[in-house]
């Protein structure tokens, strides 16, 4: 399976395309609008913003809509990037993204996620080199549109992805750095699938994620209520008081920083 096309959209049946496969990814609750529309695709085009899609066999897999952002000539916000499952496709959207950021000036992308989702950390953090600098209780409000994500208070963290740094240049492949390993003292663990937050004063710290947020939404949504408060309050809490996140385990969580 070769690397898919990406390439910029900009004709109204393309936008269509990239509605029906968002529709696919994040389901829209009956009654409720779309993730996004045809409409305002068309208008962030038009002002000059990115919106991409990827092509595999000339079916389209993956698209990314994303609009300049504060500060001001420096910023582009990325809002949605969705792809087919386990097909590379996500990696080769940021990459088109960034290219497109470095070509206008920018020097950084920012998106929001879920915390709770351990794959699209791991993603962020350590295939793209991402960093989470802010904690956003309830980012979305309770009345989400998509069947994914409502039922759940909408946290998210604020990802930037600083594009000259060398972390990020060894992601997409412009350049080669090692990682120190860092010992890290428990903060926030699993016990039989429920959190349980330690009291640590070590200045890096890990802080877990289960490993399937998803499906104990539907499962056991009492647990996942109780892992969305107890990461509010760790990992926001850390955020909050100016710690920063080096990097993220599939096992371990986030590992995080609180000085330097």
């Amino acid at each position: 399976m070769g690397d898919p096309v990406v390439r910029e959209l900009h004709e109204l049946d393309e936008f269509r395309e990239v509605e029906r496969l968002y529709d696919e990814i994040w389901p829209h609750v009956a009654g409720q609008g779309r993730v996004l529309t045809v409409e305002l695709m068309r208008a962030l085009d038009h002002a000059g913003n990115y919106v991409a899609g990827a092509y595999r066999g000339g079916r389209l897999v993956g698209a990314s809509v994303a609009f300049f952002g504060a500060p001001i000539g420096e910023t582009l916000h990325s809002h949605a990037t969705g792809a087919v499952a386990g097909s590379g496709v996500g990696f080769a959207l940021k990459r088109h993204q960034r290219e497109w950021a470095l070509a206008r000036g920018l020097s950084r992308i920012t998106w929001t996620f879920d915390p709770l989702v351990r794959r699209n950390a791991y993603f962020n953090l350590v295939k793209l080199g991402a960093r989470p600098e802010e904690y956003l209780p309830n980012f979305y409000g309770d009345d989400m549109v998509d069947t994914v994500n409502s039922g759940d208070r909408s946290d998210r963290v604020l990802a930037v992805w600083r594009l000259h740094d060398a972390r990020v240049r060894a992601a997409v492949g412009d350049a080669a750095v090692s990682d120190a390993v860092v010992r890290a003292e428990p903060a926030l663990v699993e016990r039989d699938g429920r959190p349980v937050l330690l009291r640590t004063d070590a200045e890096v710290v890990r802080v877990a994620v289960p490993a399937d947020i998803e499906a104990m939404r539907r499962t056991d949504p009492e647990a996942a209520g109780a892992w969305r408060s107890a990461l509010r309050e760790v990992l926001g809490g850390l955020l909050d008081a100016g710690a920063r996140v080096v990097d993220f385990d599939r096992e371990a969580g986030y590992l995080v920083a609180r000085r330097g």
